[in-house]
């Protein structure tokens, strides 16, 4: 049985998600990427894939929220989750991906997601979840100050991990929180708790518990729009390829629903 009882150091997760001007991934120290509950240790020189902008914008979320990082881990496996060639066919999340009415996209690169996500909203198209927590964008795009933005993935770890905390404050239960992040209605969250139990369990961790030593997070319902402080998510800059379901009154779901 395992507990989520360390922090990774949030600045050395910020230096390894910085991106220089030219669009190169800066080089780095205090950074081994692994999808596990290590601390982050030292590899200078190593350049982070797609995604392990994932997994670090988790960290860095989770360090943020008080959410536990294995919670982040195993939404961004269920929502972005594909077989990674480069790690013998693990399970991992990927930054440039697009939910677009109950099809997924795997896109190579961010500006290939970018422009796909452009034109499908030109087009009309608003329901399609964007980026590693996929974020649904007739929804949640009025938070960000672009599109580009919600595919940045930082702000988009950030903006699901303080929505998964208020619903964790709700219902007391990271299970029920899962469920209620990708539906409102039973059938749909019911399955993807399923899921998520599952790939929880794959973890090893079963009795996780909030950090005791954080101070209370800002919430999902203060969430304010944000600039774009990631370079990398820019038009122009060169890149390294389902969702939130909340309320409003009446209990009406934000999104439309996906089995």
């Amino acid at each position: 049985m395992r507990r989520v009882s360390r922090i990774p150091d949030q600045a050395a997760t910020r230096r390894v998600l910085a991106i220089t001007r030219n669009g190169s991934l800066a080089a780095f120290a205090g950074l081994a990427v692994l999808w596990s509950f290590a601390p982050v240790a030292s590899a200078i020189g190593s350049i982070p894939q797609p995604p392990d902008l994932c997994e670090l914008a988790a960290r860095d979320a989770a360090a943020q929220t008080g959410v536990p990082l294995v919670v982040l881990q195993a939404i961004a496996l269920a929502e972005t989750g594909r077989p990674d060639p480069g790690a013998g066919g693990q399970l991992r999340p990927w930054p440039w991906t697009i939910n677009e009415g109950g099809a997924g996209h795997w896109f190579d690169s961010f500006e290939q997601a970018l422009a796909h996500a452009t034109e499908a909203r030109d087009l009309g198209v608003s329901n399609m979840d964007i980026g590693c927590f996929q974020l649904n964008h007739r929804w949640h795009s009025q938070a960000f100050p672009s599109l580009e933005a919600m595919f940045d993935p930082q702000e988009n770890a950030l903006y699901a991990a303080r929505f998964l905390r208020d619903l964790f404050d709700k219902s007391g239960d990271w299970s029920v929180a899962a469920g209620a992040y990708h539906s409102n209605t039973p059938e749909y969250a019911d399955r993807y708790r399923a899921r998520f139990d599952a790939i929880l369990a794959g973890f090893g961790s079963q009795d996780i518990q909030l950090p005791q030593d954080l101070a209370a997070p800002q919430t999902f319902a203060e969430l304010v729009p944000r600039q774009n402080n990631f370079p990398l998510l820019k038009v122009g800059a060169r890149g390294i390829g389902a969702s939130i379901v909340p309320q409003v009154a009446g209990g009406q779901s934000l999104f439309a629903e996906q089995p």
